[in-house]
């Protein structure tokens, strides 16, 4: 067992600002966990895990982790690299059997396992989620594949972050172990790792240790799934989160199997993409690079009720958990904000560092707006195409006028104009009004968003519907559905 620290009177400020914003804000709870090398220094519940029932917080609750759950996946997918049973820069498809991912620019076979691990293997923005309320249920990762798996960039092209993408590589760990991805992490992770208070959804026993899920104003959100389950479906306490990122500080703990070794541990935790101006993305793990003298090697979650992180500094040894079962705004600040204060209080200079880093982005951050879209003059004109849906192609067409507008027609639907409309490096993004009528965009009103790449006569990359505002019984975030789209430009 990890030795444990009662000399925790250091972080009696944190408790007091977590304890002062979980009232101020309604915030349903917080749990954090923090170690350093072999000892955990803190850990501790706040507020309550279940509001109908009563439960408090802590630190042995299960929350949902939401995108936490993907260095987990890729945990396993490394033991199972280290078993020989995969190689992670084949083709992804080489591990998929029939369910193949379909490649409409560039090469399939250049979508290995790797890239998609890093976000980098042409998929689009995804997810997808069902309630248990709604007469809907998800689809088999054979059918999911078959509606959204197609790549509309150039693998090693662009990051582009997706959910799908680890909803792939949790089929690929099935396929290879023979047994189910959760299965699968509960016997060659979870408990391996001590991690008892871990599981795939909530797995059978643990009911009572759940942290529900609430909205921004204080109501329960029903339970919910979704089709990427590798993504996005671990919960875990805080406890045992801590644990797991001990583990990937190199502390084999005593009670611990070495699950992976060290070099594979090294290999998860190198940046293999840019995914923003200081920040890389490796196998499961997010890199920050943005504070000098600190490398934080962690991954963040949000969706509907949750809000997590995760951050290593392994150059410190240091570990910081913070789980809430809250949503909005004030619940996204106090989990981020609480993390720095506890690396803050840690590590000399931190705070320092941090907020030099920040003064050199505020000029940035601080553009009073951006400039009125100009069209570049080789997209002037009319471009006509589809968007393709696994029920069939949508006419599409878009017209760049000198002033600026770019008016656009779907189908037969009223012609309307692109919305918050940019062009930069060949890349056009942008939304519209409109609706696309398969089987999974009708359960929601959506927005339309493009991303689109000019690829000389052509404007390709995908439509993405996205849900846009309240449904019956709250606000849901329910999907963002993606499809093929290329366009060709008129003479």
């Amino acid at each position: 067992m990890p030795e444990t620290s009662s000399e925790d009177t250091c972080f009696d400020a944190i408790r007091e600002r977590i304890q002062r914003e979980l009232v101020e804000h309604g915030i349903p709870s917080l749990s954090v966990a923090v170690a350093r090398g072999s000892t955990i220094l803190w850990e501790e519940g706040f507020g309550w895990a279940d509001r109908e029932r009563r439960i408090p917080a802590t630190p042995h609750t299960m929350y949902s982790l939401a995108s936490i759950s993907k260095p987990i996946t890729t945990t396993g997918l490394m033991i199972l690299k280290e078993r020989g049973l995969l190689d992670l820069d084949r083709p992804i498809n080489e591990y998929l059997g029939d369910s193949r991912l379909r490649a409409h620019v560039g090469n399939a076979g250049e979508a290995t396992v790797r890239r998609v691990a890093n976000h980098t293997s042409g998929l689009p923005l995804h997810y997808h989620f069902f309630y248990e309320d709604e007469p809907y249920l998800p689809p088999s990762m054979d059918e999911t594949i078959r509606r959204y798996g197609h790549l509309v960039n150039a693998p090693g092209e662009h990051y582009q972050y997706s959910n799908l993408g680890y909803g792939i590589l949790g089929e690929v760990i099935a396929r290879l172990a023979g047994k189910s991805y959760a299965d699968f992490l509960r016997s060659e992770v979870f408990y391996p790792l001590g991690m008892l208070r871990a599981s795939v959804d909530i797995g059978p026993g643990l009911e009572e240790f759940q942290a529900q899920r609430y909205d921004e104003g204080g109501s329960l959100y029903p339970f919910y799934d979704c089709d990427h389950p590798a993504a996005s479906s671990v919960y875990c306490s805080a406890h045992d989160l801590l644990r797991f990122g001990m583990f990937h500080l190199k502390q084999h703990l005593p009670d611990q199997k070495a699950i992976l070794s060290d070099a594979s541990i090294d290999e998860m935790q190198v940046s293999t993409t840019a995914s923003g101006d200081t920040d890389g993305y490796g196998i499961g793990w997010g890199i920050h690079n943005g504070i000098p003298d600190y490398v934080i090697v962690g991954h963040g979650g949000g969706m509907g009720g949750v809000r997590t992180q995760l951050n290593l500094i392994p150059a410190s040894q240091v570990a910081v958990v913070v789980l809430c079962n809250g949503d909005g705004d004030a619940a996204s600040a106090l989990v981020d904000q609480v993390a720095v204060d506890i690396f803050s209080e840690l590590l000399p200079g931190y705070a320092e560092n941090r907020a030099r880093s920040m003064e050199k982005r505020e000029p940035e951050q601080d553009e009073k707006s951006e400039p009125d879209f100009s069209p570049d003059e080789q997209l002037l004109g009319r471009w006509s195409g589809h968007v393709h849906t696994y029920e069939g192609a949508i006419p599409l067409t878009l017209w760049f006028k000198e002033s600026g507008d770019i008016h656009v027609q779907l189908d037969k639907q009223l012609k309307t104009l692109v919305n918050q409309p940019h062009f930069k490096d060949q890349r056009l993004t942008g939304e519209m009004t409109g609706t696309i009528n398969t089987a999974d965009t009708r359960r929601y009103p959506h927005i339309l968003h493009f991303e689109l790449r000019l690829r000389h006569d052509r404007l390709t990359g995908s439509t993405t519907a996205m849900t846009h505002e309240a449904v019956d019984q709250g606000w849901r975030c329910g999907h963002a559905l993606s499809f093929w789209t290329e366009l060709k430009k008129e003479a």
